[in-house]
């Protein structure tokens, strides 16, 4: 019977080992607590109490007792705790509430009103609440918040409570060891380091190390990033771990992005240094070329930006290889002032005097002298836009990758203006606010267009036509609202329609039904209608049923929109301060001379061949 009872105690006993070694096991291999710093872990069922799990002291040694029964997610847990104590330097004299103390000479003196087993008390409550957020292993005390109902986010808070309770730590059921006892051992004689001799706690800035790299690594699984360590990476990959681990404007597009470094696919499509494919999330790196660390760091945040800004989504229609070149230099001007990296001396677009300029103003400019600009030097290439792959946005569960990019491009700001991260541009900062504004439909913006010119009637009373109301009280006079006399010269404006062989007849009369509608509601009683193509035919005043409907569109020949303006401009029953609004599809002559306020009423995707002056509005 004695045979088989210690039998069976040694059975126990393997059980409590293999335990104890499957939740060494699990610490060695989380991401976190496996990568923060080595401890000295030895098992000891002698020396230590029957009801202690285990201790650990300021030089680092885990005492764990082998005797002890614990789940494996428990065992865990408890050494997750040990290494804690040691990572939130809760040996550390300078971490202790009034340890150290400042006499009036400047010398550092010891307390006497500080307490080790109450600061134990207090760390244990910390590291278990730690624990208890990131959710890690399986507890060996009842919930933390539930008994204990103080704010649980600052040690030397938690210690003055309970100080503040008259407690002393006896009653400690938050540690390690045994009830009232310290799990620390070593507070009695705390740590002082010396920072002027370069001495601080390596445990606790090893553990900030491998945080950030746990991080890390979750972000980019959730971005389908693959996270590697540094000690495996290349320049490119490092540097994009960099956005992430460093840079929050833009480490959650870098997250998303995956960095292909493939000699064949560069060789095949002609990528000198680097291209990105917004739709499929791709960021595409030349291993041949000779650039630095810094200057990868430069050239991924250039790619990240195109895609953060929806600069694929913008072309509308433009020259995709111009509508690139402008984006570049304005990306560079902004990476300049920012100071992210190094600019590479080769591939790069950066013009000082373009500073302050949006895309869509070089864009405009550059199209005044083609030839100067439309075989410039890209990231990508002689003559090559770095922005590959179409514009259609693909659904990333449920949320499709614009949405996305325009998302962490605004979360991305808020926090890095929030962290004190650094300046950053006022250009920058306008254009990723205005993404996370939806744009201003084109009616909406032509109507707001007509509100500046044609403000509503003021309407007055007058006795000469009696109200409605007036049968119901013969007795009484009443008034009837009525507008003020409408004067045609003063309430007008011109309207130019392009009717090239170019344009759409649906577009035409998109456009003017809609000038139609905004010209009743605004109490505009005529417009001067002026049709072009090679040449102008004057339609003379037409009235805003007329402009919808009944009028016929002459003229179907090439485009010659200055002579409409001129006889518009100089008609003598045309007001002074007259605006004008012209239809066209933009394939007109390269300058246009216009003394009156005008606008522009176009087709998306189109785009007039010089800078506008006016406003240009585009409809669908």
């Amino acid at each position: 019977m004695a045979k088989k009872t210690q039998q069976k105690k040694k059975s126990q006993q393997q059980i409590n080992y293999e335990n104890l070694q499957a939740g060494i096991s699990i610490i060695k291999s989380h991401s976190l607590f496996g990568n923060c710093f080595r401890c000295i872990m030895e098992t000891d069922g002698k020396n230590l109490g029957r009801n202690v799990y285990a201790t650990v002291s300021s030089k680092g040694e885990i005492l764990l007792n082998e005797n002890k029964f614990l789940f494996p997610k428990q065992w865990a847990y408890v050494i997750a705790h040990s290494k804690l104590h040691l990572a939130f330097g809760h040996f550390d004299a300078d971490k202790m509430p009034g340890y150290i103390i400042t006499d009036e000479q400047g010398n550092k003196i010891k307390n006497t009103e500080y307490i080790p087993l109450l600061w134990n008390m207090a760390c244990d409550i910390y590291v278990d609440k730690f624990l208890a957020d990131i959710k890690f292993g399986q507890s060996i005390h009842d919930n933390v918040e539930s008994v204990f109902s103080g704010g649980l986010d600052d040690e030397i808070k938690i210690y003055e409570y309970l100080l503040e309770k008259g407690l002393s730590g006896t009653s400690n059921a938050f540690g390690t060891s045994t009830i009232g006892t310290c799990d620390m051992k070593g507070l009695d004689s705390p740590i002082v380091y010396d920072e002027k001799k370069g001495e601080y706690n390596h445990y606790s800035r090893e553990f900030s190390y491998a945080l950030a790299r746990s991080v890390s690594k979750a972000v980019s699984t959730a971005g389908g990033y693959e996270f590697k360590d540094e000690h495996n990476m290349t320049d490119r990959k490092i540097a994009a771990k960099w956005f992430i681990d460093n840079y929050p404007l833009l480490g959650g597009l870098a997250s998303h992005f995956k960095i292909i470094e493939d000699h064949n696919y560069c060789y095949k499509y002609d990528i000198q240094i680097a291209a990105i494919d917004v739709t499929c999330a791709e960021i595409y790196l030349n291993p041949s070329a000779n650039l630095s660390l810094e200057e990868w760091k430069f050239v991924l945040a250039h790619e990240y930006l195109h895609a953060g800004l929806m600069h694929h989504e913008r072309c509308n229609g433009r020259n995709h290889y111009l509508w690139n070149v402008a984006c570049d230099f304005v990306i560079n001007g902004w990476l300049h002032e920012l100071n992210v990296g190094s600019m590479p001396s080769d591939g790069l677009l950066y013009d000082v005097e373009l500073k302050g300029l949006s895309a869509e103003s070089i864009y405009d400019m550059m199209l005044s002298d083609m030839r100067k600009y439309e075989k410039l030097n890209t990231l990508r290439g002689y003559h090559k836009g770095d922005i590959i792959g179409n514009s259609k946005s693909k659904n990333i569960n449920g949320v499709t990758l614009d949405d996305f990019c325009r998302s962490a491009m605004q979360q991305g700001l808020e926090y890095h203006i929030s962290s004190g991260r650094g300046l950053i541009p006022a250009g920058l900062i306008e254009e990723i606010r205005a993404l996370a504004m939806p744009p201003i439909p084109w009616d909406v913006a032509l109507a707001k267009w007509f509100d500046v010119y044609f403000t509503p009637l003021e309407k007055h009373r007058t006795y000469a036509r009696p109200s409605r109301r007036q049968a119901s009280s013969p007795d009484i006079p009443r008034p009837r609202y009525c507008p003020a006399d409408i004067l045609t010269d003063s309430r007008t404006f011109g309207v130019i329609i392009d009717t090239s062989g170019s344009m759409d007849t649906k577009n035409i009369g998109k456009a003017l039904g809609s000038i139609a509608s905004y010209s009743v509601a605004h109490e505009v009683p005529f417009a001067r209608v002026v049709f072009c193509d090679a040449d102008a035919y004057d339609a003379g005043y037409v009235s805003p049923e007329d402009i919808a409907g009944r009028v016929a569109v002459k003229g179907r020949g090439g485009t010659q929109l200055q002579p409409g303006i001129n006889a518009i401009e100089n008609a003598k029953d045309f007001p002074k301060d007259g605006p004008i609004l012209i239809i066209t599809d933009g394939e007109i002559e390269n300058q246009l001379y216009i003394k009156h306020e005008h606008a522009y009423l176009m087709p998306k995707g189109k785009h007039l061949p010089f800078r506008a002056k006016g406003e240009v509005f585009y409809f669908e």
